[in-house]
Parts: C-alpha cells; sequence; structure tokens
C-alpha cells in the first residue's frame, strides 16, 4: 500500500529505531514474568513486555559492571549507571551477578529492581539531579511501589520548589492512591506555577475520570458511523515463535465483525515489536485480508513499541488521512488506558495543527473479565497504568532523555 508519512512520523520512528540500536532486543514493559505491576493479560499490552529481534546487545552485563568504577569521573559513572539501568529495563541480565558484582547485599527480585538499585545509586553520586530521581520514582512505579515513588517525587519538589513535572506526578499518583488533600495541593500549586498549563492537566485529569466511567462494548454498537471513520485495533505480544497468540487473534474477530457492520470506515492496525521477522501489524493485516476485508481499507502502523506508541503513531495516521471518529478496539482489561492515551494523542495532533477536531471515541472489547460487572471495575493497578501512559503520552518522559 501506498500510504503518506509525515515528518512527525518519521520523527518517532527514528526514535524509536535509535532506542533499538542502542538499547537491543527485549523491551521490559511487557515481559510479564517481570512485571509486577498488574497481574491480568493487559500487562503484554506495552511493549516493554515483548522481546525486540534487532541487533545483539552492545555490552554484556559484566562489561557494563566493570565500567561502574569509584575512580571514573562523576559524570562517567552516572552514565554507566544510567546504561546499567537502561540495559535491564530492555533486556534483563544475570540478577545473581547483579547482587555479587554491582550490588552487594541487596536481594534482588527482578530486573525492575536492577533499574531502581541503578538509579537509586546515581542519586547517591548527584543528589542535586533532579532527572535523576525522577527516574527512580519511575522505576518505583514499575514496581507498584507508589509510597516511595511519591516520596521521590517530594524530594525533587524540596529540592526545586517549582518543579512543574514533579507536581504533575505527584498529583497523579496521589489521586490513584485515594489522597485527595494531596492532589488538590498540587493542582493549586501547578496553577501557581503556570497558570495555563496547570489548568490544562486539571481539564486532562477530570477527563480520565470521565473515561474511567465508560461502558465497555461486547458487542460493535448499531449506530452508522460517520464519514471518515477510522477503526483502530491494538496489537498483543507475539509469541516467541512469532504467531499470533489467542488474545490478539479474539482482538482480530472482534475488528472483522466491526469492519463487516462498517464497510466504509478505514482500519488501523497497530504494533510493532517483531518476533522472527514479524510484527503484529503485518501479521494483524494478512488476517484480515484473508478474511476476506479489502487491504485498501486497512493501514499497517508497524513501529509502535507499547501502548502510547500506538496512540501517537496511529492518530498521526488518523491525522494525515483526515479521519475523524475512531472506534477503538482492545482487551476489556486494556480499553480504559487506551482510551485515555488515544485521547490524550488525539489533543497532540490537534496542538500540531491548531485546531480543535473534537473526536468521539467509541469501544468494542474483547472481554477478557468473567463478566461485565467484573470489567467495569478500576483498580488501583489499573489506575496506575492509567496515569502512568497518560503521563508519558502528555509529554513528560518516565526516564527524563533516555526512555519515553
Amino acid at each position: 500500500m501506498n500510504k503518506k508519512v509525515s515528518l512527525f512520523f518519521i520523527a518517532f520512528a527514528t526514535l524509536i529505531l535509535a532506542s533499538c540500536s542502542d538499547s537491543g532486543n527485549t523491551i521490559t514493559d511487557n515481559n510479564s514474568a517481570t512485571s509486577t505491576a498488574v497481574e491480568t493479560s493487559e500487562v503484554k499490552d506495552n511493549a516493554n513486555e515483548s522481546s525486540l529481534e534487532t541487533e545483539e546487545p552492545k555490552e554484556n552485563t559484566e562489561e557494563l559492571f566493570q565500567q561502574v568504577r569509584n575512580n571514573e569521573p562523576t559524570s562517567e559513572r552516572i552514565a554507566a549507571l544510567e546504561e546499567i539501568a537502561m540495559h535491564y529495563y530492555w533486556y534483563g541480565g544475570d540478577m545473581k551477578k547483579a547482587e555479587k558484582e554491582l550490588f552487594q547485599g541487596i536481594t534482588l527480585h527482578g530486573d525492575y529492581d536492577v533499574v531502581e538499585q541503578s538509579f537509586a545509586r546515581a542519586t547517591v553520586i548527584d543528589p542535586y539531579d533532579v532527572e535523576l530521581k525522577r527516574s527512580l520514582a519511575s522505576a518505583q512505579i514499575l514496581q507498584d511501589k507508589i509510597p516511595e515513588a511519591l516520596k521521590s517525587f517530594e524530594e525533587i519538589i524540596d529540592i526545586d520548589p517549582d518543579n512543574f513535572e514533579a507536581y504533575v506526578l505527584h498529583a497523579a499518583y496521589s489521586k490513584v492512591t485515594g489522597d485527595t488533600d494531596s492532589f488538590e495541593k498540587d493542582m493549586q500549586k501547578l496553577s501557581e506555577i503556570d497558570q495555563e498549563r496547570g489548568q490544562e492537566y486539571e481539564v486532562k485529569f477530570d477527563s480520565i475520570g470521565e473515561i474511567e466511567k465508560t461502558t465497555l462494548n461486547s458487542e460493535v454498537p448499531e449506530n452508522s458511523t460517520k464519514d471518515n471513520h477510522a477503526i483502530i485495533t491494538l496489537g498483543y505480544a507475539l509469541s516467541d515463535e512469532g504467531e499470533m497468540q489467542e488474545t490478539l487473534l479474539e482482538r482480530l474477530k472482534v475488528t472483522l465483525k466491526a469492519a463487516e457492520k462498517y464497510p466504509d470506515s478505514k482500519i488501523i492496525v497497530t504494533g510493532g515489536v517483531p518476533k522472527k521477522g514479524h510484527t503484529e501489524a503485518e501479521l494483524m493485516y494478512d488476517w484480515l485480508v484473508e478474511k476476506g476485508i479489502d487491504k485498501e481499507r486497512i493501514f499497517k502502523e508497524a513501529l509502535a513499541t507499547d501502548t502510547v506508541e500506538n496512540a501517537l503513531f496511529s492518530m498521526d495516521i488518523v491525522r494525515e488521512e483526515g479521519l475523524q471518529d475512531i472506534t477503538l478496539i482492545t482487551s476489556a482489561s486494556h480499553m480504559r488506558r487506551a482510551l485515555v492515551t488515544f485521547n490524550e494523542a488525539s489533543q497532540l495532533m490537534d496542538t500540531l495543527e491548531n485546531k480543535t477536531s473534537n473526536r468521539e471515541f467509541t469501544n468494542v472489547v474483547y472481554m477478557d473479565y468473567d463478566s461485565e460487572e467484573e470489567a467495569q471495575k478500576v483498580t488501583e493497578e489499573e489506575k496506575m497504568v492509567i496515569y502512568r501512559d497518560f503521563i508519558r503520552t502528555s509529554g513528560i518522559w518516565q526516564f527524563p532523555g533516555l526512555q519515553r
């Protein structure tokens, strides 16, 4: 297919390719063996839980550990610790070696422990570097250590009382835990630091609350779509053999029903984590074509490595193709997070074009809960990943200068 690709999309593609080249072949957010934040099938909808088949890592863990020497300049020691953190974030590594050679006396329970300990060590070397502290807090969030992360954000605020992003993060995770007083104080401070941006985040937080109440539809709605409507189906980690797993196949079955009910709608399939030379988007495209869907209706978005990039890259296609309203298709356990990130990405596209699109987002889910009643409940763990991915989509990187 001959589809247009904007400069915005090329820029993001370049970022991803650079990340793959620099970091190697595993993105740990989608590694269900190491993720402790959400114990449902939904965790694999972040590319950080799957394996990328690119080139081998530049260095093995032993070589990485050897870089952290006390007779090196401060900047090089911190850089080495950051490299170790990103190595374990993307690939994982030898936990026993890390315990023995780098973090003596600390029992490590997973790859994210190494990420956390690396940034913790770096913040000891430079306790005034607020970006290192923010990276430490992000590693704590990945392990569902919200109280520890809140303390890290508070340390940033102690050092830099007008740090806007630290207040956004503290507000978000205070809201997740139900600490209304802290949330309201943080929002007041955001307005004092930057009234316009503060009000923007207040509106964003309110919209997340509304999206959390969204009814999840297990059947394709009967109402007809408007012009320039798009169906967007989110990918799911391929098996180690490079094949689609049950969750992704079930999402495609829902997509097929929607495509048949809305024959004039375009379809975007998104997912770019390769296994055995295949990406989710490529296999999704092939499956739909084999089922009789006209290939000219389908756009392949084969670069996204997680839910945030699903949203950013897919909405860039929406913008380029002049599409308007969106029906998202994913698992029920993943839908609220997807709706939040896609809404935020849509607002970014509006900002780039200096307009207000007023897009309508609807949903159809593969029901991966035991009942629809259970599916409507939003747990604290789900709220945490919703806010984490919202914040990343809004432009605040979880590991500043290293990883969105």
